[in-house]
């Protein structure tokens, strides 16, 4: 893992003029914030060594560098999940990458499905915690300890400051706006009227298959985390509907304009070095 680090950093390192200060990873459908970065550099995940590539429907596949709100970021255009084959080591590869070039900030949106019968589809659900059903933890195995400790703290994984600024940010726009508990799990499959029933028992308000564990990551290199998740479906277990991919990517397009304008005013007021 050393070693393939430093490869990824070099080759990136060339090809930066500025050192990027916030990272941003988008999911299903929710690009439209890479494509208001100025002065843009879009490398393909395939051309970045060891760096893994997306292979679902809806994710771009590339790093963009540039500004935003006159900060410097790093965001990636669509991300990798465990269901498609990859360790967790390797789907978190990136958030460690990120980390090595300097960022302190890890900003991430994504599609979920609704567990909370409050919420509709469409909305939009600010991360304040999350549980780790992916049967795995990318900290497993030796530890990097230039990143972080063996065991690092999770109480604070994403911290209240940055949850105050984006409930403000929406509200100032006149956005209503959740906040909630987010599952993650292995997938591909979706979930059972039993298992969605089981998920709402023990207190998440949305479901997913990222996020979780480059927020454990993060948290181990020492990253500010803020998640925003679009609730693309809600799930009632008494009567479930049918869904698909393609309906997912539906919502999330629908929804990542408005989601994008949320991100653009909140980069502009996270705290500065």
């Amino acid at each position: 893992m050393e070693d393939n680090l430093s490869e990824a950093l070099t080759f990136l390192r060339a090809r930066l003029n500025a050192k990027p200060e916030i990272g941003m990873i988008t999911g299903t459908g929710l690009g439209a914030l890479t494509e208001r970065i100025t002065g843009e550099v879009r490398i393909p995940f395939e051309e970045i060594p060891h760096f893994p590539r997306s292979t679902v429907e809806g994710h771009k596949g590339n790093l963009a560098f540039g500004n935003i709100a006159g900060r410097p970021i790093i965001a990636m255009e669509g991300r990798v999940h465990l269901y498609e084959g990859y360790s967790p080591q390797e789907v978190t590869f990136p958030v460690r990458v990120m980390a090595g070039l300097g960022v302190r900030y890890l900003l991430m949106s994504s599609a979920a499905g609704g567990l909370n019968p409050q919420f509709d589809r469409g909305d939009l659900m600010i991360v304040t915690d999350h549980i780790n059903l992916k049967g795995s933890n990318p900290l497993t195995g030796p530890n990097l300890d230039r990143f972080g400790p063996r065991f690092p703290d999770m109480s604070q994984a994403y911290p209240k400051d940055l949850i105050r600024i984006a409930n403000e940010e929406a509200v100032r726009s006149g956005m209503m706006i959740r906040q909630g508990v987010y599952v993650g799990v292995l997938g591909p499959s979706l979930e059972t009227p039993a298992e969605t029933r089981f998920l709402r028992m023990i207190g998440a308000d949305a479901v997913g298959m990222s996020t979780v564990s480059q927020t454990i990551v993060a948290v181990h290199c020492g990253l500010r985390v803020l998640a925003i998740a679009v609730i693309t479906n809600v799930n009632l277990p008494d009567c479930m509907e049918r869904t698909s991919v393609e309906n997912v990517i539906e919502a999330s397009r629908k929804a990542s304009g408005v989601l994008s304008d949320l991100w653009e005013r909140i980069i502009a007021r996270l705290p500065g070095q």
